[in-house]
């Protein structure tokens, strides 16, 4: 099924600028084969034919019946023959007249669902967009952390290997070995959650992509050392962007068919006008089938008022009223969450952009004190357990790093998404 919204209002170039080969080849493919998204995409199909529905009722409708009709009537004229068994086959034509337009509204109604339909849309590939990102910049950054782990691992697994010996020459107590083990379990632990939580992100993925989740293993990724924005954050974003939000969009649109419905209950209150044309064949009379002889037409013109409907109507016009009312706050309260969700991205990113290059400074400092243990190390000035802890604060400090680095990048794609993707 064909998309309803622009790929341009998309913005999908985007996420060609983060210097990686997979991530914009994964967002089409998600666009392409997501199926909550084509759920979306089928919505707005079923409300384009409800148009079309709606507006079938602006025109006249055409139709005819085959009938047998069986009779018997008194001969009260010998020379009239009429047949006992007869075929009857009317022409009808039924038309009411839109002199007050309402039919025309509930269509103008109906297409402001659609039009609804449409900016639902455009969010749902909007969210999705960002969840293929987010996703997948997680998986980067478990793929570094457990290559981390991995090296804490070996460097807590050669700490205990140390301290076994040094128990047998009776240097140190069996609580340090103790707590060497510990330390080693504990590293093991951590390693297992990661790959744990990398492998649940996988298979979310995949599922994003349209894939089964078996096929999760063969996601190709790159790197979250070289995953970087190239384009430019921007540090403030306009107001007309902002209310061009998809649901924002949508919460105007659902005003103004508010206020169209408020107008078509007020026309209900007004008489009805309609149309009837008949144009019958029958073999009754004597003559041929299709004769002018043997056929009956009738053209019936009028209007219709209700007189008593037990209020219906009038309650009918009061919860329109009400509805709008309703309306009219979410409207106002779409607009200030559009405001506040924008406003609170662009906060997000600054401090996290603060935090990240906090967090590579102090990275610095532990790559000065490792390079420090390792000349120490070099001297025998320092056991090879005292550098490996040496080490386990500098892969600490690194992991800090990709954390950071991931939840800044996290936030571009909520800046995108709550800016409608016009970043």
């Amino acid at each position: 099924m064909a998309f309803a919204v622009d790929k341009k209002d998309l913005n999908i170039d985007f996420f060609n600028c983060f210097n990686d080969n997979y991530l914009y080849q994964y967002v089409n493919e998600a666009l392409e084969n997501n199926h909550s998204a084509k759920q979306a995409t089928a919505r707005v199909e079923e409300y384009r034919q409800g148009v079309k529905s709606q507006f079938a009722n602006e025109l006249p409708t055409f139709s005819v019946a085959a009938n047998y009709l069986g009779i018997h009537s008194p001969k009260f004229n010998p020379n009239l023959s009429i047949s006992k068994n007869a075929f009857v086959l009317p022409f009808m034509v039924n038309y009411e007249a839109d002199f007050l337009l309402k039919n025309r509204d509930k269509t103008k109604s109906a297409k402001k669902t659609y039009e609804m339909s449409k900016y639902d849309e455009q969010s749902a590939y909007l969210t999705l967009l960002s969840d293929v990102a987010t996703v997948y910049t997680n998986i980067l950054e478990y793929d570094k952390l457990i290559e981390e782990q991995e090296k804490r691992v070996n460097n807590y697994t050669e700490i205990l290997n140390n301290d076994d010996k040094k128990l047998s020459r009776g240097v140190i107590n069996s609580t340090e070995l103790n707590n060497s083990r510990n330390n080693l379990k504990d590293a093991n632990v951590t390693l297992e959650n990661l790959e744990k939580q990398r492998e649940v992100l996988l298979m979310e993925l995949a599922v994003l992509l349209g894939r089964n989740a078996d096929c999760s293993t063969d996601i190709e990724r790159g790197s979250i050392d070289n995953f970087e924005y190239n384009a430019v954050i921007p540090s403030e974003i306009e107001s007309d962007v902002i209310f061009s939000r998809p649901d924002v969009k949508k919460a105007e649109t659902e005003l103004e068919k508010a206020k169209i419905d408020i107008r078509v209950a007020r026309k209900e209150f007004l008489p009805t006008f309609n149309i009837t044309g008949i144009w019958a064949f029958n073999n009754i009379a004597p003559g041929s089938f299709f004769s002018w002889e043997s056929s009956l037409a009738a053209l019936l013109a009028g209007a219709t008022q209700d007189i008593f409907t037990g209020g219906r109507k009038i309650a009918n016009l009061k919860y329109k009223k009400a509805k709008y009312e309703e309306i009219f706050e979410k409207y106002k309260q779409a607009d200030l969450d559009a405001v506040k969700e924008v406003n609170t991205a662009l906060c997000i990113i600054k401090h996290d952009t603060n935090t990240e290059n906090a967090t590579k400074e102090k990275l610095l400092l532990e790559e000065k004190n490792l390079n420090d243990s390792t000349k120490m190390l070099n001297r025998g000035v320092i056991s090879k357990t005292q550098y490996l802890n040496s080490e386990n604060q500098y892969i600490n400090k690194d992991m800090d790093l990709t954390k950071a680095k991931t939840q800044r990048l996290v936030n571009y794609y909520t800046l995108y998404k709550t800016a409608g993707g016009k970043i």
